[in-house]
């Protein structure tokens, strides 16, 4: 079997390239390479480097290479860059995943695990009546995304799901905040600009920027800053990994929440840095940023029933993993 990694140069999908090639599976990455990186794609992996948009190309390579399931982390994803350019997200993201999916079923391949993510949801207080502000999300939380990026996603998942009566069968994994690194330095996080608070903390304790910013210090949270779901990026990988496993075993379409059913404040974040990279990390406050709920956990209990998963790592290792992996980037 050949599984078709599409966006395996990039942040999550290549650790879970390298989830899939340590579980003995032949791996096909397909990367356009416009925020990924051809260096985080192990040696042996075949790399092709074209648009997901490139619909005659991507026939090509699932026929040679004899594909029998896709997993798919491409997307644009800049919330801000959203709102101001919808038709580039929704051309990228949602035409993306037209163009693939007809491809899947014009080549007979009926097997996806597709990258969602939490922005689907919006805000906690949209998610189903009886609910209280900040309690872990579930899968079966009232989708209203709040900007054309979450949008895009949402289209998607209800494209896989309507696709069913085409044979299609799929998993969409909404992830929260993955963080972390590869604990054998193999793959790590590297984005240019770099938005997620983990590494920028971490540029502070190697002293490439003088401070970081506290948005916010009176959310009705144990510290007051916000609060969120950080789940280590090889814990997502093997989530990847079991959906699959899901699919090849027959298993139904599904759309299921990846957290730890915790949350990890910005505060608590600064000062699990500091302890474990040794380093003063300064701190600035500063006022709530529009739109920044106050908490964002999610319930994994649908992931743990059908696929048996749950996250076994916690903030400690996802800022050691992040720290070696960080040093090493930095270099």
């Amino acid at each position: 079997m050949s599984v078709l990694v599409i966006g395996g140069a990039g942040y999550v999908g290549s650790h879970t390239v390298l989830s899939l090639k340590d579980a003995g599976m032949r791996v096909v990455v397909l990367d356009d390479l416009s925020t990924g990186h051809r260096k985080l794609v192990p040696a042996g992996v075949p790399l092709y480097e074209a648009p997901l948009e490139d619909g005659t190309a991507l026939r090509t390579l699932l026929r040679t290479e004899g594909i029998s399931a896709v997993l798919h982390f491409a997307a644009r994803s800049l919330v801000e860059e959203s709102v101001k350019n919808p038709r580039k997200y929704f051309e990228a993201n949602a035409g993306g995943a037209l163009t693939l999916t007809g491809a899947m079923l014009d080549c007979g391949v009926h097997r996806i695990v597709f990258s969602s993510t939490a922005a689907i949801f919006g805000e906690p207080a949209q998610q189903l009546p009886g609910r209280p502000a900040g309690a872990a999300i579930e899968d079966d939380a009232k989708r209203v995304p709040l900007n054309p990026y979450g949008e895009s996603k949402a289209f998607i998942e209800d494209l896989l799901l309507a696709y069913r009566v085409h044979g299609l069968r799929s998993v969409a994994l909404r992830y929260f905040n993955a963080a972390g690194a590869d604990a054998a330095g193999r793959s790590g996080e590297d984005h240019e600009p770099e938005t997620h608070l983990i590494p920028i903390v971490l540029d502070v304790a190697l002293g490439r920027r003088a401070e970081v910013t506290v948005f916010g210090t009176d959310y009705p949270t144990r510290d007051g800053s916000c609060l969120r779901d950080y789940v280590h990026v090889t814990d997502l990988a093997a989530a990847h990994l079991a959906a699959l496993r899901h699919l090849e075993a027959g298993g139904d379409s599904l759309r299921l929440n990846l957290g730890s059913g915790q949350g990890t404040t910005v505060r608590e974040v600064i000062s699990t840095v500091a302890r474990v990279t040794g380093r003063p990390v300064p701190v600035r406050e500063g006022a709530r940023r529009p739109g920044d709920p106050a908490a964002l956990v999610a319930s994994s209990a649908g992931a743990e029933r059908i696929l048996g998963w749950r996250p076994t790592r916690g903030i400690d290792t996802i800022v050691a993993d992040a720290w070696a992996w960080h040093q090493k980037l930095r270099a």
